[in-house]
């Protein structure tokens, strides 16, 4: 049956034969270490009907298939293959024992597949049975419109300090037994921590700070919880997180949650030290990759220029902005001291997050992208994947911070030359002739010619270079398509020293109807 060169009408009929002589025997066979290799078998290349009678037969025995270690693969592919019905079915069977099955080292990996697969009421069915023994006996007691904790403790008037109680007996041996990979639980002990006091929430903290951590950051909830872990904990704790990370810290930052706790981190850790040591030399050898990656590049962003609605969306923001309601207000800095965590708004509407500890933001991206040596490594890595870098949705938005020197200057004056050498690489590339049968040209391609014609506006001294090494006596050639945009910038950035060197080559184009300048509206909504 396993074999892939067998007929399917073959396997069909010996499929049929098999499920007709386990036919009454199914639990015993599906809790063998030999046979219920067969029946998996069987239940993925079988028909509907036969699927059907099988979940049937299985049915009374759900609960204890789910905590055996050989049961629990059928009962996970029965799940795979189940229509609606049998699937709200199965976790409607799950009542009253989700906390029990949550305990069990098997058993919580059915509850997490049927949680994956369950709609948004079928969810919180499973969730709310962690709350409280009465949820756990009414399950009708809440309905869609109390999704959180607080409005379902609000709603039917029950003792803040019982659900608590209720909650850490069932949380607290999950924690203990390690059991930190399910999206269910990580939702649960977000909920625990908005009614926690600051001893329950203190001790949670401390019990997730290490090497157990990275094994939960992949979900959104997972990776909210360690923001919150490194926000509120302290010195100790967020070294033993730091020390956890190591051996992992590249397919963390490729991962979509997980990159966004090490934007935490490097927005909040003082011990800068430890975070280059550990964080940053592991990013280092691949730099060129991570800065093209779609997840990755948000760490260097975030050192780059800091909390930019550009390239963390409301989500994002969000969630590093969270903070514990008992630990509110009350950050820890490095040294052990309580700071106030306030949240205020700069020039360009960028969210300003405190960052956590007693240091200067600004001292601690200092530390931790130039004294470091990253930033000299990521404009060395811009310096040779200059193309590549330009023409991807995700590689533009890189080097151009890096180009412009970051946020508030951070890579002035140290990094000067090589800027300036990173500006002429550019120009270059720049400055080929346009080919006809070749490639689409830097200037004319999408992201690139968006990224460029940024550049003019934003920085004076690239534009200047650009201008003497491509666009000066070859306007003509580009006054039509994309690369328009570009030239048009040197006549609308507010610098008076770059328009006036474009002013006597551009005028004439515009007046003979061969260029003509964006509207406002147009241009803003490129940028």
């Amino acid at each position: 049956m396993r074999q892939r060169n067998i007929a399917k009408e073959d396997r069909s009929r010996l499929v049929s034969e098999a499920l007709k002589k386990m036919k009454g025997k199914i639990s015993e066979i599906a809790s063998s270490h030999v046979s219920s290799r067969v029946l998996q078998t069987c239940i993925k290349h079988c028909t509907q009907d036969e699927r059907n009678a099988v979940f049937i037969e299985l049915r009374p025995h759900f609960i204890s298939l789910a905590s055996n270690t050989y049961a629990v693969h059928l009962v996970t592919k029965m799940l795979d293959h189940a229509p609606k019905e049998q699937l709200a079915e199965f976790i409607s069977s799950l009542h009253g024992h989700v906390a029990s099955l949550l305990r069990h080292m098997v058993g919580s990996l059915v509850i997490e597949h049927a949680y994956n697969l369950g709609n948004a009421s079928q969810k919180q069915a499973l969730l709310i049975e962690l709350f409280s023994p009465e949820l756990q006996l009414f399950k009708d007691l809440v309905t869609m419109k109390e999704t959180r904790l607080e409005d379902i403790i609000s709603k039917l008037k029950l003792q803040k300090s019982s659900v608590l109680r209720h909650m850490t007996s069932v949380l607290q041996p999950i924690l203990e037994k390690g059991i930190l990979d399910h999206s269910i639980v990580h939702r649960a002990l977000m909920e625990y921590l908005s009614i926690a006091d600051k001893s329950s929430a203190a001790e949670v903290i401390e019990q997730l700070s290490g090497s157990g951590l990275v094994r939960m950051i992949h979900t959104k909830d997972g990776s909210r919880l360690g923001m919150l872990c490194i926000k509120h904990g302290s010195a100790k704790e967020r070294k033993k997180i730091i020390k956890g990370m190591k051996g992992h810290v590249e397919k963390i930052a490729r991962d979509k949650y997980g990159s966004m706790v090490l934007v935490c981190l490097l927005s909040i850790v003082d011990d800068t030290k430890l975070v280059s040591k550990i964080i940053i030399r592991e990013l280092e050898p691949n730099l060129k990759e991570l800065l093209l990656d779609q997840s990755a590049r948000r760490l260097f962003l975030q050192l780059l220029h800091p909390d930019c609605a550009r390239y963390l969306g409301p989500d994002d923001l969000a969630s590093l902005s969270l903070s514990i309601p008992s630990l509110k207000n009350k950050g820890v800095s490095d040294d052990g001291e309580a700071v106030a965590e306030d949240k205020v708004s700069d020039a360009e509407g960028n969210i300003q997050l405190n960052e956590g500890g007693k240091k200067d933001a600004f001292k601690r991206r200092q530390e931790l992208l130039v004294n470091s040596g990253l930033a000299e490594k990521l404009i060395g890595a811009c310096s040779e994947s200059v193309e590549g870098l330009l023409r991807s949705k995700y590689g533009k938005e890189v080097i151009f911070e890096v180009a412009t020197g970051g946020a508030d200057g951070i890579l002035h004056p140290t990094l000067d030359e090589k800027l300036q050498d990173l500006h002429e690489a550019i120009a270059s590339i720049a400055a080929q002739p346009k080919l006809e049968e070749a490639e689409e040209h830097i200037l004319e391609q999408f992201h690139s010619s968006r990224a460029i014609r940024k550049l003019i506006l934003d920085c004076p001294p690239f534009a200047s270079t650009l201008w003497e090494k491509a666009f000066k006596g070859n306007c003509a050639i580009w006054a039509k398509g994309h690369s328009s945009k570009v030239i048009s910038a040197y006549l609308e950035t507010s610098n008076s020293g770059v328009r006036e060197l474009a002013k006597a080559e551009l005028q004439p184009l515009i007046e003979r109807g061969d260029l003509s300048l964006p509207k406002p509206n147009e241009s803003a909504k490129e940028e």
